[in-house]
């Protein structure tokens, strides 16, 4: 099992107070228009550096990377961070377009961001629901996405299979998706959205000791009018119970087959990730990653790696980025 420290002595990353610094305050948000979006973003560093992508999850926003981004402008880097569809500051432009978070619309989302920084190539990092659309960005576009980071391990959904139950002890962490399945739970995410996602964090890193002023940064992205629509709708689409958009219904067959993953990608994975507990090993990771360099089971992190290992999170992608 790799640890932080033992990763940082083999990587030789001198991290520092900046990080530190960095958490505690608020940075400058840009807007950008897609097609589709106006996505609010953080722009750090250069515009000449080479530009990386990082990517949040749910629930969560884009101060999860406050601790990541440091070593990476002081690299040369230019990082961009950008709230995904339904949180924060980003914008549906269409005030009648459906309010959809299936996996096929949020990996888009990252390349039509991409067309409108004008980035022709850049790396990116994610986990949750930025994970997958990293890592759906990386498998259908390898010629934009030069490397990746991804916390969890590969993360692309078959939103077509037929449901199947998994064991007792691997589906009763997943509670808040059947919850989201019914209009109860939409109700109740609507309504109590604010101990709801802070309870998911408890659960999901129980040995993260985060603080009520942490949470709060972020839970102000979550009073977003399109947060509740896009959530549920991401979760009744994964199992069956709500459409998609036309318009992505090839890419979502394409994503069905468990694209591989082939640009150069590491895996970081909490030991104590209160959804899935990783194994030490994994032979799928090695099968649908033919370009992974390494794979991470961190002790002592949970699910949300980058606010939990944000030393080991940057590193992991310098390491991928170094020598041009």
């Amino acid at each position: 099992m790799t640890t932080r420290r033992t990763f940082l002595k083999n990587t030789g990353l001198a991290y520092g107070a900046l990080a530190g610094l960095a958490r505690a305050q608020a940075p400058a948000i840009s807007m950008v228009q897609t097609p589709l979006l106006n996505i609010g973003y953080h722009d750090n560093g250069s515009r000449q550096g080479f530009p990386i992508i990082l990517l949040h999850g749910f629930p969560d926003d884009a101060r999860a990377f406050d601790g990541v981004v440091p070593p990476l402008v002081r690299a040369g880097h230019r990082v961009l961070v950008p709230y995904l569809r339904g949180y924060g500051p980003t914008r549906f432009r269409d005030p009648k377009a459906p309010r959809m978070g299936e996996q096929a619309a949020i990996g888009q989302d990252v390349i039509d961001l991409a067309d409108a920084l004008k980035l022709q190539r850049f790396a990116v990092g994610g986990f949750d629901w930025g994970g997958r659309a990293a890592g759906i960005a990386a498998a259908l576009h390898p010629d934009r996405v030069r490397a990746a980071v991804l916390a969890g391990g590969y993360p692309i959904q078959d939103a077509y299979a037929k449901p199947e139950p998994a064991a007792p002890e691997t589906e009763y962490p997943l509670w808040y998706q059947w919850y989201f399945q019914t209009e109860r739970g939409r109700a109740g995410l609507a309504a109590n959205r604010y101990n709801f996602c802070r309870l998911l964090w408890k659960l999901w890193s129980p040995t993260w000791k985060f603080t009520e002023e942490t949470y709060k940064r972020t839970a102000a992205s979550f009073d977003n009018p399109d947060f509740v629509d896009v959530v549920i709708h991401s979760y009744r689409h994964r199992h069956g119970n709500a459409p998609g958009e036309p318009r992505f219904e090839a890419v979502e067959r394409q994503l069905s087959k468990s694209p591989k993953i082939t640009v150069p990608t590491i895996i970081l994975a909490g030991a104590d990730d209160g959804i899935r507990r990783p194994p030490q090993d994994s032979p799928s990771d090695r099968s649908l990653f033919p370009a992974l360099k390494a794979r991470h089971v961190l002790a002592g992190v949970g699910h949300f790696v980058p606010r939990e290992a944000p030393e080991v999170f940057a590193k992991a992608l310098l390491e991928l980025l170094a020598g041009g």
